[in-house]
């Protein structure tokens, strides 16, 4: 067992953890769930940090896969007046983990269906409908509607 933290690992943790707890509790709705996924992710990373190809990759599906698990189903943002949270908050598990890595990551479909481990139709298909029920919460309506 080390008796120090590897300074290019602790630099890895310091450089991204703020921007991947912000993403983590968008996704969640939750901020003592986003940092615990957060942690576990970050531990489990430590154990294999010289034998991971892209750490970025892997954190980020520790962190952002159990969204996904049938489990996941806590109502998000309990007591929150933010509308945009509100509007999250009214999306399924799935839909709110795409819409978050889409739009505030700015990863491409191919990027989060990677991430995920879903087929690039079933994000796409989420994407969508997160986005359509995103600004129909936000008071925008539904844009297929404008033509």
């Amino acid at each position: 067992m080390h008796d120090t933290v590897d300074p290019d690992f602790a630099s890895f943790v310091d450089a991204r953890q703020g921007r991947w707890l912000r993403t983590a509790y968008l996704v969640y709705g939750d901020l003592h769930r986003a940092e615990e996924l957060l942690l576990r992710a970050f531990t489990q990373l430590s154990v294999r940090w010289t034998r991971v190809d892209d750490p970025d990759a892997f954190v980020q599906r520790q962190l952002y896969q159990p969204a996904l698990r049938p489990w996941n189903r806590a109502k998000p943002f309990p007591d929150e007046e933010d509308p945009v949270k509100l509007a999250l908050a009214e999306l399924t598990p799935a839909q709110r983990t795409v819409f978050v890595l889409l739009h505030l990551e700015e990863l491409t479909e191919f990027e989060v269906s990677e991430l995920l481990g879903l087929s690039h139709t079933a994000v796409h298909a989420h994407g969508m409908s997160a986005f359509g029920r995103f600004r129909t919460a936000m008071g925008a309506g539904d844009w297929r509607d404008a033509r």
